[in-house]
């Protein structure tokens, strides 16, 4: 599993017009094939009567399955631009399709290019991204005398601190990077002095919101 990877929020839409022409760029989160592809047919189904339904995704921890689809237009001058900017913004498990209703005036090869490239882009931007973090879950077990101190200890750090149960005695829930595992536990000794009672639970993703400038930019 990665440590950390870039995706999309769940979905999301943005339209832009340029020479007449209406471009309107579908979003989602994809894990499979499959998927992709019934998101690309929910969105042929929605706008059976657009010029052009172009489409791209990108899937898998190595990004092993990559396609894109013309869908019409001159070859190379849709799928592959769309494709070009998830690869560009380093997103994972994503799919986007780019309807076109031709406005009377032709763009030519570069124009196309351009509009889909930007269409894709604009409608990325308006969906949101996410950075992925895998973290360490940790169940952080100790007595009441110590409440205050912990709790406060781990609102003011940079580890994820999900839930706090009491009980006989107060239970944290707190989830931790990979890379910083060590670090945390020799950490909540200390602030302890070893009167914790730490047990690993489940890893998971954590999501956190990235701007679309940070992923150019990476």
């Amino acid at each position: 599993m990665l440590k950390s990877y870039l995706t999309v929020k769940k979905n999301g839409n943005d339209e832009l017009i340029i020479q007449k022409s209406r471009f309107i760029g579908y979003v989602r989160r994809v894990e499979t094939e499959e998927a992709a592809q019934a998101f690309i047919q929910e969105i042929k189904k929605k706008h059976a009567d657009a010029t052009h339904n172009c489409s791209a995704y990108i899937i898998g921890e190595h990004d092993q399955i990559q396609k894109a689809n013309d869908d019409g237009e001159p070859s190379g001058t849709a799928g592959v631009p769309m494709l070009e900017v998830l690869k560009k913004q380093h997103l994972k498990d994503t799919a986007v399709v780019v309807t076109r209703y031709f406005g009377g005036i032709k763009l030519g090869a570069g124009g196309l290019i351009r509009a889909y490239g930007s269409s894709t882009s604009h409608a990325i931007k308006a969906t949101g991204v996410v950075r992925r973090e895998l973290m360490q879950g940790f169940s952080i077990t100790i007595d009441y005398t110590l409440l205050g101190k912990i709790e406060n200890e781990l609102r003011n750090s940079e580890y994820l601190l999900e839930t706090i149960n009491y009980l006989e005695n107060v239970e944290f829930i707190v989830f931790v990077k990979q890379d910083e595992i060590e670090a945390f536990q020799n950490w909540m000794i200390d602030l302890t002095s070893d009167q914790a009672k730490l047990k690993t639970m489940e890893q998971k993703y954590i999501e956190v919101d990235v701007s679309s400038t940070q992923t150019e930019n990476e």
